[in-house]
C-alpha cells in the first residue's frame, strides 16, 4: 500500500489518463473521467484504486473486484466486472510499472534521508584535495578522503564513508552508512543502505604460525546504471579487479569475492554467494541463495535456479539446478526417478 505518509502521488490523474500513459485502449470511454488516486494489488484494490491482471491464471474469482480501473489484456477482459473501466495493454505488468514510476518518483529516484536540503552539508568531513562537481548533494555524517572525485547530481546520504582515490560518476546515489574504498563507480550507479565496495578480499596463504594474508591489491570497477541492494559485499580484487558490467542488477545481503568478473545485464538475487574469481556472462540470472564455487564460468544468458551449488563451468544459454548443480533437465528427471522410486517403496511396504 502506498501510504501517503511515505509516498504521496505527483499527479492527480483520471482512468483516461491512465490510459494514455500506457498507450493502451480504454474500453468504455465514458469512464474517462473516472479519478485514480492510488495503485494498489487485488487483494487491496478500492473504487480509487488502479490494478493489473497479467495471465488468464490470474483472472479468477474477480466478481467482486472493486477497482477505479484496471491493466489487462485482451483475453483477460471478459472476466473483468462492468463497474471497472478497462484498460487493454499487450504487457500490462510492465505499463503499471511505468504509471508507478511515473506517479510516485520519489519511490524509485535518489532521496534525501536527513530533510530537503541539498548541497554540502557542514556535517561532513571532505578532505580539501577531493573534487566535488556543482549540482553534489552530500548529508550529515558524511567522510570524504584524499583526491576522491564525485560527479555532478550525485547524493551521498548521511554517514557514507568514502575512501582516498575513489572515483564517483554522475547522478549516482549512495544510501545511508554505505562504505565505500579502492573503488570506480560508473554513472547512475544506485547502492542501497549498509553496501561494503572494495574491502578486503578472503585470501590467505599457509605460514609458519598459521595462516598469513594475502594482500588484495585490486580494486573494483562498477560500471553504469548498476543497482546494488541492502547490506551486499563486494570485495576489490587480489591482483585482478572486481568487475560489476553495466546494468546488473544485485539484491541484498549478496557477497562477491576478489576477482569476479560480472558481465552486463545480470540479475543476482539475495543470499547469492559467487567466489573468488568466478566469471559471469552477459544477462545471466541467478536465483537466491544460490552458491558459486571459485574460478568458475559462467556463460551469457545462463539461468539457475534457487539454492543451487554450482561446481563446474556452465556454457551459454543453459538452465540449470540442484546442489551440485547441472542441467535442468537432468536434474528433473533425477527428482522425477527418485519421487517414483519413493512410490514404489510405499506401494511394496503397503502390499506386505
Amino acid at each position: 500500500m502506498a501510504d501517503p505518509i511515505f509516498y504521496e502521488p505527483l499527479l492527480n490523474v483520471t482512468v483516461g489518463q491512465i490510459a494514455d500513459l500506457a498507450n493502451g485502449v480504454l474500453v468504455d470511454s465514458s469512464l474517462a473521467n473516472r479519478p485514480v488516486t492510488r495503485l494498489a494489488s487485488l487483494a487491496d484494490a478500492g473504487p480509487d484504486a488502479l490494478v493489473f491482471i497479467d495471465g488468464k491464471k490470474n483472472a479468477q474469482n474477480l466478481e467482486g473486484l472493486k477497482a477505479a480501473g484496471v491493466l489487462c489484456t485482451d483475453e483477460v477482459k471478459p472476466s473483468i466486472p462492468k463497474n471497472v473501466a478497462i484498460i487493454v495493454t499487450r504487457h500490462p505488468q510492465q505499463d503499471f510499472a511505468a504509471i508507478g514510476r511515473a506517479l510516485y518518483p520519489r519511490a524509485v529516484n535518489a532521496h534525501l534521508w536527513s530533510g530537503d536540503e541539498t548541497g554540502i552539508s557542514p556535517h561532513a568531513i571532505i578532505d580539501p584535495t577531493a573534487e566535488i562537481e556543482a549540482g553534489v548533494t552530500i548529508e550529515p555524517g558524511v567522510i570524504i578522503g584524499k583526491a576522491v572525485s564525485i560527479g555532478a547530481g550525485t547524493v551521498i546520504a548521511a554517514n557514507v564513508v568514502i575512501g582516498n582515490g575513489c572515483k564517483i560518476g554522475r547522478d549516482c546515489y549512495i544510501a545511508p552508512s554505505c562504505s565505500v574504498q579502492y573503488a570506480f563507480l560508473g554513472n547512475r550507479v544506485l547502492l542501497h543502505p549498509g553496501v561494503r565496495i572494495g574491502q578486503d578480499g578472503f585470501g590467505y596463504v599457509p605460514g609458519k604460525a598459521g595462516l598469513d594474508k594475502m594482500p588484495q591489491l585490486g580494486r573494483v570497477i562498477i560500471q553504469d546504471n548498476v543497482e546494488i541492494g541492502a547490506n551486499t559485499t563486494v570485495d576489490r580484487g587480489a591482483l585482478a579487479d572486481t568487475v560489476i558490467g553495466e546494468g546488473t542488477k544485485i539484491d541484498n545481503l549478496v557477497q562477491i569475492a576478489h576477482n569476479v568478473r560480472i558481465g552486463r545485464h545480470c540479475v543476482i538475487a539475495a543470499q547469492c554467494g559467487i567466489s573468488g574469481s568466478v566469471v559471469l556472462g552477459d544477462m545471466t540470472m541467478l536465483g537466491g541463495s544460490v552458491g558459486i564455487k571459485d574460478h568458475v564460468n559462467i556463460g551469457s544468458r545462463v539461468e539457475i535456479a534457487a539454492a543451487s551449488g554450482v561446481m563446474n563451468d556452465i556454457p551459454d544459454g543453459e538452465r540449470w539446478a540442484g546442489a551440485p548443480a547441472q542441467p535442468f533437465k537432468q536434474w528433473f528427471r533425477e527428482i522425477a526417478s527418485v519421487r517414483a522410486m519413493s512410490r514404489t517403496k510405499k506401494e511394496s511396504s503397503s502390499d506386505e
